[in-house]
């Protein structure tokens, strides 16, 4: 793969309506709203521009309604000098949008409607079929019919690219999915709904990954959140990179941001441990604004941000 340069990311694209509160509303409650805003969402699109903002070269495969939500996210893409050719704008269709939830002590809920990209089908994956199969990097979600990103899967690993499939939003997986995947990338909340074990530890973690690793995925990478992020492998290979100290306010698209840091710096030849240090970087700082793409880093800071933490770093254990 080294001659190899596109990082593809085939996901969804939504809205977010964004609602920050001081604790979430009980059932049947109403509460009022300390600020909103309308930014660009989507696990898919949030992974794409996180790579654009590292210096990346995405090639996303989505889909948008022929609405005012789909012509901004095109704006937004364009401004950022991303490749469109592998977006389709549906006619009749509406775009996807997240209506999102912060609380103040920066966690969030989300609720989603698919809109357009309950329209990625397959026949839609296999007209990109080249352009996958011939990426260094695939990134996947849970954001499009499952059968879609099997697909996308599939037809990378046939033509060697390597695949990073976050699984989110939680979700259970058949069995033939995660021999597809070179690297499961979940957070504690996926890694309990595929475990049945919340890696609330170091030994969890282990016990967790050891389960995913028996079902067939190449790697695993568990994203802890203050915990930092743990990478298993075959043959005992076992990393752990620490949490970057920062003033975390909105979680929203830090794990996108992270499968966005990591797949950047594996492209660029870094190895395993430096692509896990790196991502958690892009992540952490992913947090300390609100929003999802908005939220995201670019490259100088997160040069910055490693180059002040020179001592934090992925170790085996």
């Amino acid at each position: 793969m080294s001659d190899r340069q596109e990082i593809c990311v085939v996901g969804s694209v939504n809205t977010d309506l964004h609602a920050c509160v001081e604790r979430f509303p009980l059932a049947g409650e109403t509460v009022g709203a300390t600020g909103f805003g309308v930014s660009g969402g989507g696990k898919g699109a949030n992974q794409a521009v996180a790579l654009a903002k590292l210096g990346a070269r995405p090639f996303l495969v989505a889909k948008l309604g022929d609405d005012a939500f789909g012509r901004d996210r095109l704006a937004d893409f364009l401004a950022l000098g991303m490749d469109l050719s592998g977006i389709r704008v549906e006619s009749g269709v509406s775009s996807g949008v997240a209506l999102v939830e912060t609380e103040s002590g920066g966690q969030n809920r989300i609720v989603i409607a698919a809109g357009a990209n309950a329209a990625v089908d397959e026949s839609f994956v296999l007209s990109l079929g080249p352009r996958i199969a011939g990426a260094a990097f695939v990134l996947f979600q849970l954001e499009l019919p499952l059968a879609s990103v099997r697909r996308g899967l599939s037809i990378a690993k046939a033509g060697g690219a390597a695949t990073i499939l976050d699984p989110a939003p939680a979700a259970p997986l058949p069995d033939d999915i995660f021999a597809l995947v070179d690297y499961l990338t979940p957070n504690e909340t996926e890694t309990e709904t595929l475990t049945g074990i919340l890696p609330d530890s170091r030994d969890k973690a282990i016990a967790a990954a050891a389960r995913l690793l028996a079902r067939g995925a190449g790697r695993v990478i568990i994203k802890a959140g203050s915990r930092g992020a743990y990478l298993f492998g075959p043959e005992g290979l076992a990393l752990r990179c620490a949490a970057f100290p920062v003033a975390a306010v909105d979680t929203t698209a830090a794990g996108d941001a992270f499968n966005a840091g990591f797949a950047a710096a594996l492209a660029e030849g870094r190895s395993e441990a430096e692509a896990l240090r790196f991502a958690c970087a892009v992540g952490a700082l992913a947090t300390t604004r609100r929003g999802a793409q908005t939220a995201v880093p670019d490259r100088a800071e997160t040069e910055s941000l490693l180059a002040a933490h020179p001592g934090l770093g992925a170790e085996r254990f």
